[in-house]
This record gives C-alpha cells, sequence and structure tokens, in this order.
C-alpha cells in the first residue's frame, strides 16, 4: 500500500532518512540523521512543497516498506540552477528490496508532481539504486569520490 506523506509522518522520514544512509560498508550511528547536511531532508517536514509517498505492507499496515520523498528548495538554497532543482530522498528497507517497491514509491512520485521540470539525487556510485533511477530518466551530471548526482529533466 503506498500513501501520501503527511505533516504527522515526520517520524517515518527520519527512519527512512537512516535506511537510506546506510551503505555496503554497514550502519552508521543513529544520530547521524541530525548531521545538518542530512536533518535539512526531513526537520519540520509539512511545509509547502513537501511531498513524498510511503510504502506500508498490505497487511500489516504499520510496517514499514521504503519512502521517497522532496521538498521544495527554500530561498537560501536557490543560489544556482542546481541548489533550485528539488532533491529526492529514497529508500526501500533491507528485506523488501528488489521487489518492485522503488519503482512503485518512484513511479507515484513523478505521477504526483508533473509540475517539477527537474528532480535529483545523490547517491553512492555502487548503490544498485542507480540502475533503477536510470529506468526511471536519471542521468549522471557529476561524478565525485564515489557517489554520483543524478538528475531527471521532464
Amino acid at each position: 500500500m503506498i500513501r501520501p506523506l503527511t505533516a504527522a509522518d515526520e517520524p517515518i522520514l527520519w527512519e527512512m532518512l537512516y535506511q537510506a544512509l546506510q551503505t555496503s560498508e554497514g550502519a552508521p550511528p543513529r544520530d547521524i540523521v541530525r548531521r545538518p547536511e542530512f536533518a535539512r531532508y526531513v526537520e519540520g517536514w509539512g511545509r509547502a512543497g513537501d511531498t513524498g509517498f510511503v510504502a506500508c505492507d498490505a497487511e500489516k499496515k504499520d510496517e514499514l516498506l521504503g519512502a521517497v520523498w522532496f521538498r521544495s528548495p527554500t530561498a537560501e538554497r536557490t543560489s544556482d540552477e542546481t541548489e533550485a532543482t528539488p532533491e529526492l530522498a529514497f529508500a526501500v528497507k533491507p528485506g523488501h528490496r528488489r521487489h518492485g517497491i522503488g519503482a512503485a514509491l518512484l513511479t507515484q512520485l513523478v505521477k504526483a508532481n508533473p509540475q517539477h521540470s527537474a528532480i535529483s539525487i545523490r547517491a553512492p556510485a555502487n548503490n544498485p539504486a542507480v540502475r533503477l533511477y536510470e529506468r526511471f530518466g536519471f542521468k549522471v551530471v557529476q561524478q565525485s569520490e564515489g557517489s554520483v548526482t543524478m538528475r531527471r529533466d521532464v
């Protein structure tokens, strides 16, 4: 079951942000999500321009499977075109990956936001989800040590 995120879902987003930050090297400390460079994806969720979806188990509705969301850039983050592009945050819990949940979440987000001419995402270069993003039309626009920035233009 996929449903839109609401302001009441901020706790869900903190958990999903933590899931998104896990790598093949292992899980970082839980408080990593409170660092400013990560907290900006969740803190104060529910303001104008915040949009996203959460996937829950159809039978156990309180079991989180994944989430996808973005925030429209704030005034202080719009100094150039790259920063004016909403940046996607995306996670599917490890036990539920490669079952189509990520594709369903991305499909829902893209369909629900035709007004956004571009969306970007940063990911580890070796993240298997990079192939999923490519299927959705994201293209690598920048590479740095071990990570890629991808952008989808509509």
